[in-house]
């Protein structure tokens, strides 16, 4: 066994060959027990990682990491492409409601949940920072292998596709506030900048993100109208891409938004037959890269930190779950939209994985820096000494960062094995996947 760890750690494609073929047929068996075959890429991820065979090491996933990058920026762009103006009107203004409800809803209801089990203010928030974020890659991977079509899948491409970027504004809002009351819980004065000001950084990320894909959207859309092979059609449209990937990784904005708006732009400004032709040999590529992408992530799954739940954890996963399921049902009650969307859409949108993991990466990060700061240190020394039976996550920096990113990776088992699923059931209840409309 150790020879294959070694052997699988200096071959890394022999790895990736390995993962391809075993997780096809996972992918099948999966399909025969009626799940999403991406439960299955995930389970083998699970059983080749550090949770199992540690095949899949963390040095490994690291050096891997660039292909969760790759899909991300693939999914993205799947999702823009199918956001055309003129279906989404025929959806209503109900879709914008439902995007509202559902991510406010999660952040109210988690916050005031975890307060009202830990009576800290700055760890809610928090927590409800992270409860609105998704995981696009899930849903979409269902929607694409039921080939799905119709309101609710339409109006789940859009959910997923516009709801990071909200929820990133009210992350960057609840982190400043909640750094701001944690300093003041302790005694620190909060000088310096607003929390207006503190927003700046989230908003710039955003409108960035938008811009830099609407140009290279126009630029990718110029260039396909000079094409006429599939197969140059599928080489402009890797390089766009990549480029989106890159330039959003180097300049630290959402890969996400850059590239669905370049999607977005080319279904909104070229015929309906063009966009096929774009679309349809990407459709050929996705399956292979949904494959290693899930079994990759499921790699990152460490089973054993389901145990670490605690109360906290369960309250999250309940919070989160009725806010998103309760709020996507008000939003398309207020917006009127079709039935098979007000029944079902929160049940394709549960996913959640590497955004929410990287914001808490995030939280982490200012928190040491916070920690590291002499004045707050003092005061953290000086707040425990004065409040010895008071837990660490209630003052201590450090703290607060190790609980919520703990909590958050192990919900992320949880979210990533059911989100999927549900996705499907929604599909199927809704009667949009292929095999429903027969």
């Amino acid at each position: 066994m150790a020879a294959l760890q070694s052997l699988f750690a200096s071959e890394p494609f022999l790895l990736l060959g390995v993962i391809l073929i075993i997780g096809h047929y996972c992918g099948k068996l999966a399909q025969r027990a009626k799940l999403p075959s991406l439960i299955g890429f995930m389970l083998l991820g699970v059983a080749l990682g550090p949770s199992g065979l540690d095949w899949v090491s963390e040095a490994t996933q690291t050096h891997f990491s660039f292909l969760a990058d790759l899909a991300l920026g693939f999914v993205a762009f799947a999702i823009g492409s199918e956001l055309s103006l003129k279906e989404l009107r025929n959806l209503g203004g109900g879709v914008i409601s439902v995007i509202f409800a559902e991510s406010f809803g999660a952040f109210i209801l988690v916050t005031v949940a975890v307060y009202l089990l830990t009576h800290s203010l700055p760890l809610a928030l928090l927590f409800g920072a992270l409860a609105p974020a998704s995981a696009p890659a899930g849903t979409v991977a269902v929607i694409q292998e039921c080939r799905a079509r119709g309101p609710l899948t339409k109006a789940l491409y859009a959910v997923v596709g516009f709801d990071d970027g909200l929820a990133i504004l009210i992350f960057g809002f609840s982190a400043a506030l909640a750094k701001r009351l944690l300093l003041q819980d302790i005694g620190v004065t909060t000088g310096g900048e607003s929390l207006l000001m503190a927003m700046r950084g989230p908003l710039l990320e955003i409108v960035m993100s938008l811009v830099i894909g609407a140009v290279l959207g126009v630029l990718f859309t110029l260039i396909i109208t000079l094409l006429k092979s599939p197969r140059d059609m599928l080489i402009a449209t890797f390089g766009a891409v990549f480029i989106g990937i890159g330039l959003s990784i180097h300049w630290h904005l959402s890969l996400i938004l850059t590239n669905m708006v370049i999607g977005f732009i080319l279904v909104n400004t070229r015929r309906n037959s063009l966009v096929k032709q774009v679309s349809a040999p990407l459709e050929e590529i996705m399956p292979l890269i949904f494959l290693l992408f899930f079994s990759l992530a499921g790699a990152h799954l460490k089973i054993a930190d389901l145990p670490k739940l605690g109360f906290v954890g369960i309250v999250y996963i309940i919070g989160r779950t009725v806010g998103l399921m309760g709020g996507a049902r008000l939003g398309a009650a207020i917006g009127k939209v079709h039935p098979s969307v007000k029944k079902y859409v929160g049940m394709g949108i549960l996913s959640q994985a590497g955004v929410a993991i990287g914001l808490s990466l995030m939280i982490i990060k200012e928190f040491e820096e916070l920690a590291a700061r002499t004045d707050v240190a003092a005061a953290v020394t000086s707040y425990a000494a004065a409040h010895p039976a008071a837990a660490l996550f209630l003052y201590n920096p450090l703290a607060i960062s190790a609980a919520l990113i703990t909590t958050v990776t192990a919900t992320c088992i949880v979210f990533e094995i059911a989100g999927p699923i549900l996705t499907k059931i929604a599909l199927t209840k809704a009667g949009e996947t292929a095999a429903t409309r027969e």
